[in-house]
């Protein structure tokens, strides 16, 4: 197997995870539930959380149906600056946005011919980047809900 291809190989790795990740980040913010487990979006307005949440679920699709479909596979690239774009608007914990950005520049080759990123460059920052992204995932889901559900909970209770 040639460079080439391992690389093919990890960026259809790396875009499949990362197209679930925001599916499963978008959803919530598109029909309302679970979003007490994300920080913020209590204090924000409900047409941009599922603004927001619409964004991250085509820029899920955007990910891998193009190039899965044939149909416009240009669009995968745009799609990985899209999402980068997001989260870096997003900022804090959100080291999504680098992985998106090495998914750009190693499908960028659809849009410009010319660019190249050495298959090395990209197996590094993935080899990076992935770990600490799992690790965020994991603070995120252990974190305890927000005290003020939980006080409303504990007063349905009594």
């Amino acid at each position: 197997m040639n460079a080439m291809n391992i690389l093919n190989l990890v960026l259809w790795i790396v875009q499949g995870l990362l197209a679930l990740f925001f599916l499963a980040a978008g959803a919530p913010k598109l029909i309302g539930r679970g979003l007490e487990r994300w920080t913020g979006f209590s204090d924000l307005p409900r047409p941009m959380v599922v603004f927001i949440g619409f964004t991250e679920v085509l820029g899920a699709a955007g990910l891998v149906l193009p190039m899965a479909t044939g149909v416009v596979p240009w669009l995968t690239p745009l799609a990985a600056v899209g999402l980068a774009i997001i989260v870096l608007m997003a900022t804090g914990f959100h080291l999504r946005a680098s992985i998106a950005a090495v998914i750009a520049i190693g499908r960028w080759d659809l849009v410009v011919s010319y660019a190249y990123a050495s298959p090395w460059v990209l197996v590094l920052a993935l080899g990076l980047l992935v770990p600490a992204v799992i690790i965020n995932l994991i603070v995120l889901f252990k974190r305890p809900v927000d005290s003020a559900a939980r006080h409303l909970v504990d007063v349905d209770v009594a």
